[in-house]
């Protein structure tokens, strides 16, 4: 205690984020400002005749190499380790030796699809829906380890006994040799009952799996264990608590300090997401009907609700490589999108480039361009790419204000996607509400140091986020809303018709063959 009776706030958090297209981590004091922030690639690798997967050494190394960067000069001593990750991404390791034994599949892999329509075949939609929050997809755990069976059935075999990790979860089981996970990343993953908060060992008996296949599943910031001693080389003293904080989307929202029913919060990353809070009851056929995802949150007595693009910064990065023999830089795609026109494009752009998600979720569902004419430039395709991400998060925004009965008026906005002042813009222009944007873009690094804390009872005093408010264009909103109710919304009925032609499947079989 200081002289004056105050908490005295000692010590650094470290926090770390692992996210489909980077690893980062990040050191904060206990105010929660930024002192140290590294980043580096998510590396892939696509063995003959596999999907793409990652590389679970190649990101152990990763990590070790950013958390010795952003302790080295630590002005205090660590005092908890918070972890936060993409969800649906994981591999199998053994229990006994930490060997990874199987790829780590990632979350927008869909080589997993038949095993998801095996399952959802034998399932009742709705009551699969309010026991787990999703809906049956290839993401979800079970298609996967269905997938493994299948490809690599030896791993079943082994004499000792498998275990299924999330990617927060391998590193805190690198870091401290025990194995766990948060509930909010359990709830993604199909086999998690949250009403129970348990996993649903009778229903993965049915498909010949079990609870024992996954780690103990904890709320939220809740110390996994404490790190081993030859951590202490990378910054870490022997015995620091260490926590799975829970999913990187839902540590952003704690991060931006907008966890209550009011905030409507938009994470925009390679995906993104639309959140939205209420507090924990249990699920109703509205809920499903709505076609949103929910689940439980990182914060402790909250729920979520969940509209999702999985390609919102992915189809930035794809329209980045598409125009040019070396991808265009960040600058270079800015000086594009200034030469667009200032008024909307007319080009309806469907971001499914990797399926669409809730609230209309199909995974068989494609993209498309509508509304192309000749006149149409390069910095008309960039800034149509822009509008259609912002069509799919309206479109998310308007569920959200089904769900919940209630109008949601404005946006609070943190990631990677904010830095681009032109899309922010056009977003605004289209929902014709003010985004609030955080100036700490590092959201969900702030979320997972701040749970860690507050889940190993550490005195904290994290302040509220800075920000700055982008407001509509209302003359330009006119314009979009129109584009959106009478153009984008009707696509996309005729859109998955065409995706689910049977043809489609066998081009893909054939490009999957090489032929």
């Amino acid at each position: 205690m200081t002289p004056s009776g105050h908490v005295r706030l000692d010590g650094t958090l470290l926090a770390m984020d692992i996210g489909t297209t980077h690893c980062k981590a990040g050191l904060f004091d206990l105010r929660g400002r930024t002192l140290s922030i590294a980043s580096r690639p998510m590396q892939t690798r696509q063995p003959t005749g596999y999907p793409i997967t990652f590389d679970p050494d190649a990101l152990w190394e990763s990590m070790k190499a950013l958390i010795q960067q952003v302790t080295q000069d630590a002005p205090g001593r660590v005092l908890a380790v918070g972890i936060t990750s993409m969800a649906e991404t994981g591999l199998i390791i053994d229990r006994a030796t930490g060997q990874a034994m199987s790829p780590m599949l990632p979350w927008f892999d869909n080589s997993t699809q038949p095993q998801a329509e095996r399952i959802a075949a034998e399932e009742n939609a709705e009551a699969f829906y309010l026991k787990t929050g999703v809906q049956m997809r290839y993401k979800c755990t079970p298609a996967k380890l269905l997938w493994v069976k299948q490809h690599h059935p030896q791993v079943f075999d082994h004499a000792s006994a498998p275990m299924w990790l999330g990617t927060a979860d391998i590193i805190a089981y690198w870091l401290t040799g025990a194995a766990g996970t948060d509930y909010s990343l359990a709830g993604r993953t199909g086999a998690f009952d949250i009403n129970r908060k348990q996993w649903d060992d009778a229903w993965l008996r049915r498909w010949e799996l079990s609870a024992d296949l996954f780690p103990q599943a904890l709320p939220g910031g809740t110390s996994v264990g404490e790190s081993l001693p030859q951590w202490g080389a990378l910054g870490i003293p022997a015995g620091t608590p260490v926590a799975v904080s829970g999913h990187d989307h839902l540590c952003a929202v704690l991060g931006a300090g907008a966890v209550d029913a009011e905030t409507i919060f938009d994470s925009m990353g390679t995906a993104e997401v639309l959140i939205g809070n209420f507090p924990q009851r249990a699920l109703t056929s509205a809920d499903y009907a709505s076609g949103l995802s929910t689940g439980c949150h990182a914060a402790s007595g909250w729920m979520y609700w969940l509209g999702s693009m999985s390609t919102s910064g992915g189809s930035i990065e794809w329209i980045r490589q598409l125009f040019n023999n070396e991808t265009l830089t960040y600058h270079e795609l800015t000086g594009l999108l200034q030469q667009a026109r200032s008024t909307p494009t007319g080009i309806l752009f469907m971001p499914h480039l990797l399926g669409s998600g809730a609230p209309h979720s199909d995974s068989r569902m494609r993209g498309a361009w509508v509304g192309l004419k000749s006149q149409h430039g390069c910095a008309d395709l960039a800034k149509a790419v822009l509008e259609g991400t912002a069509y799919e998060a309206e479109l998310m925004r308007r569920a959200g204000e089904a769900m919940t009965g209630q109008s949601i008026t404005m946006l609070t906005a943190a990631g990677g996607g904010t830095r681009n002042p032109i899309w922010m813009q056009i977003k605004a222009d289209v929902c014709g509400c003010p985004i609030r944007i955080l100036e700490e873009p590092e959201a969900a690094l702030v979320g997972a140091a701040r749970s860690a804390a507050e889940g190993s009872g550490i005195p904290c005093d994290f302040q509220p986020a800075a920000s700055t408010v982008i407001e509509p264009d209302m003359q330009r909103h006119v314009l979009y809303r129109e584009l959106f109710e009478e153009g984008y919304q009707t696509l996309f009925e005729p859109l998955r018709r065409i995706s689910h032609l049977a043809v489609l499947d066998r081009i893909d079989h054939l490009d999957a063959d090489g032929i």
